[in-house]
């Protein structure tokens, strides 16, 4: 008799954790169409969107941010916290959920603790080459922690690599791009620099290349810029420059980028490199610094160039990137050690997968 295990799979709140959960929950489907897929996540989150349209029923829980000072949110926290808990536990009892698989973000803290109350193992997985607080705290009792990035400080954790978008892994840019091109009402015989900010944008890239776009198309380049869905640049509606709130056809996009400036969240970085695409990272400067971590190891391996938040504006544009565009011996060599970079492996879904398996098992 074949058992047919039912997974969840809990994350969220950005790309950056929505995305490597549902290559995860691809994987997992693809391999046994009669297993159940569900994802947990909050009503917040980009997952209330991204959940739904892949085909996965959603679960809820609610959103318990971490205090981080002395106030009434800490005041509040501990019976909040109680409650998140026990609706993932009556999440797992009612589905008959047999293993957990977190991902970070607001909705795995929870689901870690209530899969030990549960009793039923649990997997996490940390994209960021600097761990987060739900990730830390639930790697203590993890069955299994897989990460993305060499030297990741969780405890028994192993390099796993980042899973990855199945459209992504099987993209041929090259067949795609004509098609990606009319997508994106651009010409597909002129090069494209890519510029994006992540699922809400980026005020600091918006704001340079907002000034900066005219020097990019008189390069004889055009411009593909993702502003996210709250910017407020108003798109000019000039030749070469295509100002797009959100890419929902994120592989389109990327089989037409010739060059990249982006945030540097894990999964862009191992998206670009697993594609050999050169980048320039712009690390996101709030937080715990894991965007900077991520950036280096593969700037390290001359795979990148970076610029600090606070030194990107308009002007940097112009002296740094704008020369970058053509200088196409320099762009080469980007490219080339992007597709050696070691981040960018093509088998985080498996890795991933394989300690899920191993999970059951014990």
């Amino acid at each position: 008799m074949t058992i047919h295990p039912t997974y969840l799979l809990a994350g969220g709140g950005t790309a950056g954790h929505v995305n490597p959960l549902l290559a995860v929950a691809d994987g997992l489907r693809a391999r046994d169409h009669e297993a159940s897929v569900l994802v947990l996540g909050t009503k917040e989150g980009l997952e209330a969107r991204l959940v739904p349209e892949r085909g996965y029923e959603l679960l809820v829980v609610d959103k318990v941010p971490f205090p981080r000072r002395p106030n009434g949110a800490a005041v509040r926290f501990p019976v909040a916290w109680q409650r998140a808990v026990a609706q993932v536990r009556t999440h797992i009892r009612e589905r008959g959920v047999d293993v957990v698989v977190g991902f970070g973000g607001y909705a795995s803290a929870p689901a870690y603790i209530a899969a030990r109350r549960e009793g039923i193992p649990y997997v996490v997985h940390e994209a960021n080459a600097k761990p987060g607080l739900a990730n830390i705290l639930g790697a203590r009792r993890a069955s299994a922690v897989g990460t993305t990035f060499a030297g990741t400080p969780l405890r028994r954790s192993e390099v796993v690599g980042m899973p990855l978008r199945p459209e992504l892994l099987s993209l041929d840019r090259g067949a795609t791009r004509a098609e990606a091109a009319a997508y994106f009402g651009l010409d597909t015989e002129r090069p494209v620099l890519l510029v994006f900010g992540g699922s809400l944008g980026a005020r600091r890239l918006n704001e340079a290349f907002g000034q900066a776009w005219p020097e990019v198309t008189a390069a004889g380049w055009q411009l593909l810029h993702a502003v996210g869905e709250r910017a407020e640049l108003v798109d000019p509606g000039a030749d070469g420059y295509r100002v797009v709130p959100y890419l929902d056809r994120m592989d389109l996009a990327l089989a037409l980028a010739d060059l990249v400036v982006s945030r540097a969240g894990a999964a862009t970085v191992s998206e670009l490199t697993a594609l050999g695409i050169p980048a320039v990272y712009v690390p996101y400067a709030v937080g715990n610094g894991e965007q900077a971590l991520n950036a280096a190891s593969v700037v390290a391996v001359g795979a990148a160039r970076l610029i600090p938040d606070a030194e990107f504006t308009a002007e940097r544009v112009r002296t740094e990137i704008v020369p970058l565009l053509t200088d196409a011996e320099a762009l080469s060599v980007l490219r080339d050690a992007a597709g050696e970079a070691s981040v960018g492996a093509r088998s985080g879904t498996e890795g991933v997968i394989a300690q899920i398996d191993r999970a059951l098992r014990r």
